[in-house]
């Protein structure tokens, strides 16, 4: 039995206390909304996040940082990108440099387009393990079978990590390629988000396969060109979560993508989602990072010049089937 502290109240952060509290484990939760606290010790519900969920026995939620940690064993980071550095920085000095920081983000730090487990290790000195691959919380607490990947640069506490979570309907691999699984999620949020918009826009089934397989050529040349091996992308953390995230409902992205091809705007369409869409903020960080490492990404390229310069979604397309030819390998 061990004590797993989430930092960061949503929805796969939830399902994942389940998870840990049903195979006997100490949970706690640390949420800075004392609504969502108090929902959490009282009725045992999340509705902010999880509509049919429910906390077992051993799961308990906090206001303060301070007693979420006391005595934890792992702690788990169920925060947006955007929010890792300052929840980083909010414990140090708080806790044993032994204890391994899990996050469950996808993206990249937007300005400094670094990793999410690069940020970590600038404010942390613990070992840091990402899991990442298709895994909706809806589905997981569903008990529905799940397969994910665990990762870190010391691959002992990717291997520790993956027998913390790992339960019948819910399978842990490990992959000792850091840098790819990490990029491979965080790309994948940006072509999620342009699924949406061409499912918006009324496309069909070729539609959507041109731009998955055209999307994963973007995944895997920006994850190869920033150091990560081209087997992992057409793996969980890339071909998994690329499926997954342009194809269900459950998506964020895909719904906000949506929204937009229906003609919301970027606003209206966030509003309407009421919580956080990583590809939004992931597509400003590839679409500056690709000028950066000189590389090709069209479809991010499209996305960009559609969600920040208001550019017609239906002309974004038209521009993308012709462009000059090309071979499809590259």
């Amino acid at each position: 039995m061990s004590k797993i502290t989430f930092l960061g109240g949503g929805s796969f952060g939830s399902a994942l206390a389940v998870l840990l509290a049903e195979k006997n484990h100490i949970v706690s939760i640390y949420d800075r909304d004392e609504n969502v606290v108090n929902e959490i010790n009282l009725k045992r519900t999340n509705e902010k996040y999880m509509k049919d969920l429910r906390f077992p026995k051993g799961v308990t939620a906090f206001n303060s940082i301070e007693e979420a940690i006391d005595g934890t064993d792992y702690i788990v980071l169920a925060v947006p990108s955007h929010v890792i550095r300052k929840m980083c920085i909010a414990l140090k000095g708080r806790i044993p440099a032994s204890i391994p920081i899990i996050s469950i983000a996808k993206g990249i730090e937007e300005d400094s387009d670094k990793r999410l487990s690069v940020v970590i290790e600038e404010e942390l000195e613990n070992p840091v393990v990402i899991l990442s691959g298709p895994s909706h919380a809806e589905e997981v607490v569903m008990k529905l079978p799940t397969t994910i990947v665990s990762t870190s640069k010391d691959m002992h506490f990717a291997a520790t990590v993956q027998d913390l979570f790992m339960t019948p309907y819910f399978r842990v691999y490990t992959n000792d390629d850091i840098i790819g699984v990490e990029v491979g999620g965080a790309v994948k949020n940006v072509i999620a988000l342009a699924a949406g918009v061409i499912d918006g826009l009324g496309y069909g089934d070729n539609t959507k396969a041109a731009l998955l397989t055209r999307g994963m050529k973007e995944i895997s040349r920006v994850g190869i060109a920033l150091g990560g091996r081209a087997e992992t992308f057409y793996g969980l953390t890339g071909m998994g979560d690329l499926i997954v995230t342009c194809t269900s409902m459950h998506s964020r992205n895909r719904r906000a993508g949506l929204l937009i091809g229906k003609g919301m705007s970027l606003e209206e369409a966030l509003k309407e989602i009421g919580m956080v869409v990583e590809g939004v903020k992931a597509c400003r960080a590839f679409y500056q990072l690709k000028e950066k490492i000189g590389i090709s990404m069209p479809i991010t390229d499209g996305l960009y010049k559609g969600l920040f310069e208001s550019k017609n979604a239906k002309s974004i397309v038209d521009e993308l089937m012709n462009r000059d030819k090309k071979s499809e390998l590259f």
